[in-house]
């Protein structure tokens, strides 16, 4: 119940307006997200891929409804390519992108839009000697993120896919898409989806992640498993061995700010470790969906709303 009340506060706009109040530096947020700006990004990058961990990044934003607003959004992401290419980053890190960010919820052509601004940004990805992962959102826009993710691949096969463990459609589209040169980000879902598309129950969605996996790791694929869960990975583990997957055949990935120290141990051990970076001016409903996914965060988030430190 609280999970679906904190996704429910994701998209309120006098919620929003209240705890955006909250600097960037304050002590909840600044946990999630590495900054406002890419040089703060970059920095945050630099500190991860020097612990010998791998990244993306997520230039914050979703449901743009003006086109120069997707354009900027498109824009942040050249500035940021360059930004870790002259870094001497983009072996090690990457970026993810929402498709609502850049134009897909535009009335009209936004579907056109959102294509021709990810095909602009896929193209300065691969110059900077990168990739690009294509975010999942909520279920509606499922298919058009799809089918936009097959355009994209017919000159950019390296691009990245997202599923969400907890839509019942999701164990098909693994099948369609565990197949050779495929990166799949797994993830359990983080949106406040209705019954009749998502399951609602923790063991639910764990068993329906599980399902998941096993087709990844047997396809021929690059799984991307993203997960925090204690038990999910160790289970990756064991699927990851019965399939015969060496380390680098498959990855790990985590938030940022979150598990840590496990983020260290599953590196040490050989293993591909991507960190998720969030930055950007736009952290509220992403930070809330962090909050939904573990409420213990309330607390905390709760002493830095009280003193806005």
């Amino acid at each position: 119940m609280l999970r679906r009340v904190l996704l429910g506060m994701s998209r309120s706009p006098q919620i929003k307006k209240a705890v955006s109040s909250l600097p960037v530096s304050s002590g909840i947020v600044a946990r999630f997200v590495a900054g406002e700006t890419a040089p703060e990004a970059v920095l945050a990058t630099e500190k991860l891929v020097s612990n010998g961990l791998h990244v993306t990044l997520d230039h914050l934003g979703e449901d743009v409804t003006d086109l120069a607003a997707a354009t900027a959004t498109a824009d942040a992401y050249l500035d940021l390519l360059k930004q870790l290419s002259a870094a001497g980053l983009t072996k090690n890190a990457e970026v993810s992108v929402k498709l609502s960010a850049v134009g897909q919820a535009l009335p009209g052509d936004g579907e056109k839009i959102a294509l021709e601004n990810a095909r602009t940004i896929c193209h300065a990805a691969r110059n900077a000697g990168t990739t690009v992962t294509l975010d999942m959102e909520d279920h509606t826009t499922t298919d058009s993120t799809l089918g936009i993710l097959r355009e994209l691949r017919q000159d950019f096969p390296e691009t990245g896919a997202v599923l969400q463990a907890y839509l019942r459609r999701t164990e098909a589209d693994c099948r369609d898409l565990a197949h050779a040169g495929s990166r799949v980000r797994l993830c359990k879902g983080a949106y406040k989806e209705p019954e009749s598309v998502a399951f609602q129950e923790k063991r639910q969605v764990d068993k329906a992640y599980v399902r998941a996996m096993k087709v990844l790791m047997n396809g021929a694929g690059y799984p991307m498993i993203a997960s925090h869960d204690p038990r999910l990975i160790a289970i990756a583990g064991a699927l990851a061995d019965r399939a015969n997957r060496r380390p680098g055949s498959f990855e790990y990935q985590m938030l940022f700010g979150i598990r840590p120290e496990e983020q260290l141990r599953l590196a040490g051990q050989g293993h591909t470790m991507r960190i998720y970076i969030p930055y950007g001016e736009d952290w509220y409903g992403y930070l809330v969906r962090r909050l939904a996914e573990r409420p213990a965060n309330l607390q905390f988030f709760a002493r830095s709303l009280i003193s806005k430190k």
